[in-house]
């Protein structure tokens, strides 16, 4: 099985604030999630391609009143295009390898998949919102250049302790075309790349809000406590009537009757969720509190293990939240570094390729003798920090992502390094100083400014897609597929 690099985005990751440091931030670690994948038949009977659903998309066609469709051998499915969505088109093809990769996805994790006809929707509403998002970056001029995506290919194959040419044979072994695994890769940068210029860097945490979280919450930020969360979400479209809002509300308080009856909780969100992970059986993972989102927080800290929440009404409709487990981790951590560095962070004007060529420029410079926070102030991408000459202050493990905070810690203090890339662009990194301290404290207020960054952003995140998937133009030439 090839796994791809941890580039995966959505809800639950890291913006860049405007204060020093925050462009840096992450929230606390959470399990890893596969990248796109290929599978080869493990028994657990994935969809042919042309077999049972090609007999079943034939059938909406005959009730749809379309042209006589005959069963496909699994060489010879149609390319039909079965929706719309902008100036693009969804096919046939697409959503049966997707309905396959998704029941492959689902048979590993040991889940019994829905019916063919839930999959198919919930599967065409994952390919639409993927659509809809590319067209969005299109518009606003972002794209992937291909340095950074034969960087990110080259990183995937040495995840996998593959090179280039063993993970190209390795995807053949398994069915799948490197050039299709290579797009999907490409998308998926698109996206990020998207996200956060239109979410993450607009979100804003204040000095007040950080106050009132650590009086409201501080049991739950000051101990390293991991929760694992499962949800159903019933979504409601902009402007909902009345009538929509209590049928959405009577479909989820059954939802919840039938969980707290145990019934399988994965496979009522798998057939019935409208949020993105439903096809994971609404396993939101491993998460601190930094990464909760605001609406579950609280819920999540007094619930028990395996108990079920109340119905939860936010702007995209009811939310059902189990918890399936709590764990307590580590304590805090007190080795910190004093540091300063420059950003230059590719945009719709500067390409990837050109953010690494002037951040090396600037590095030279430095090397030849310019000052290094007078270049900051003037060319430095993150505002934040740009303003104090590039310094970040006492950076705590963790408060960092793992790109920059791997290459800081390999530098002696007063050393800098040549320019590394993190997933805001190409840094320039300076250590001043070392120093072990009770930075309790700091630490308090960092992770409350994370708890507040990482909810906003989940939540930010839920209302963008939504907003681009209710302005789209989307139809469907093949009835039962919407949802």
């Amino acid at each position: 099985m090839i796994i791809a690099s941890d580039t995966r985005i959505g809800p639950g990751r890291s913006g860049r604030p405007d204060a020093a440091v925050q462009s840096l931030r992450q929230g606390p670690e959470r399990d890893r999630s596969p990248r796109p994948r290929a599978r080869g038949n493990d028994g657990a009977g994935p969809l042919a391609a042309g077999g049972m659903i090609a007999l079943f998309l034939a059938l909406w066609l005959l009730a749809a009143g379309g042209a006589q469709a005959q069963f496909q051998e699994e060489d010879r499915l149609l390319d039909r295009i079965i929706a719309v969505v902008g100036d693009d088109v969804i096919t046939e093809r697409e959503l049966v390898e997707r309905m396959n990769l998704a029941a492959q996805e689902l048979a590993q994790r040991g889940v019994r998949p829905p019916s063919q006809a839930a999959l198919a929707r919930q599967v065409m509403e994952r390919l639409i919102v993927e659509r809809v998002q590319l067209q969005e970056a299109r518009r606003v001029g972002i794209s992937i250049d291909e340095i950074t995506l034969n960087r990110t290919m080259e990183d995937i194959a040495a995840e996998n302790d593959l090179t280039l040419l063993e993970l190209r044979n390795a995807l053949a072994a398994e069915g799948m075309e490197f050039t299709a695994f290579r797009q999907q890769i490409r998308d998926e940068l698109t996206i990020a790349q998207l996200r956060r210029r239109q979410v993450e860097n607009r979100l804003r945490v204040g000095e007040q809000e950080i106050d009132d979280l650590i009086a409201a919450e501080s049991g739950a930020i000051d101990r390293d406590v991991r929760y694992r969360l499962s949800h159903i979400l019933v979504a409601l479209p902009q402007g909902a009537d009345s009538s929509t809002i209590a049928e959405a509300r009577e479909k989820a308080e059954e939802l919840r009757a039938r969980a707290r009856a145990d019934e399988d909780f994965a496979g009522l969100a798998i057939s019935h969720s409208d949020a993105p992970d439903a096809l994971e059986g609404g396993d939101m993972g491993w998460r601190g509190a930094a990464d909760i989102p605001t609406l579950y927080a609280r819920k999540a800290i007094l619930m028990r293990p395996g108990e079920v929440s109340q119905v939860l009404r936010s702007p995209n409709g009811f939310h059902i939240v189990k918890l399936v487990d709590r764990e307590a981790g580590s304590g805090l951590q007190v080795s910190q570094t004093r540091a300063r560095h420059i950003l230059v962070s590719p945009d719709e004007i500067r390409s990837e390729r050109d953010a690494e060529a002037q951040a090396r420029s600037l590095y030279n410079r430095i090397r030849e003798g310019a000052p290094f926070a007078e270049l900051a102030r003037a060319h430095s991408d993150d505002s934040g920090s740009a303003a104090q000459g590039g310094e970040l202050g006492w950076l705590s493990p963790g408060e960092t992502v793992p790109a920059f905070e791997d290459a800081m810690n390999e530098l002696a203090v007063g050393e800098m390094s040549a320019p590394i890339q993190s997933q805001f662009g190409w840094h320039i990194i300076e250590v001043l100083e070392r120093r072990e301290t009770d930075a309790t404290r700091d630490l308090l207020r960092a992770r409350a400014q994370e708890v507040l960054q990482n909810r906003k952003l989940e939540e930010e995140t839920e209302l963008w897609l939504r907003r681009l998937r209710d302005e789209a133009f989307v139809e469907y030439r093949v009835e039962g597929l919407d949802s």
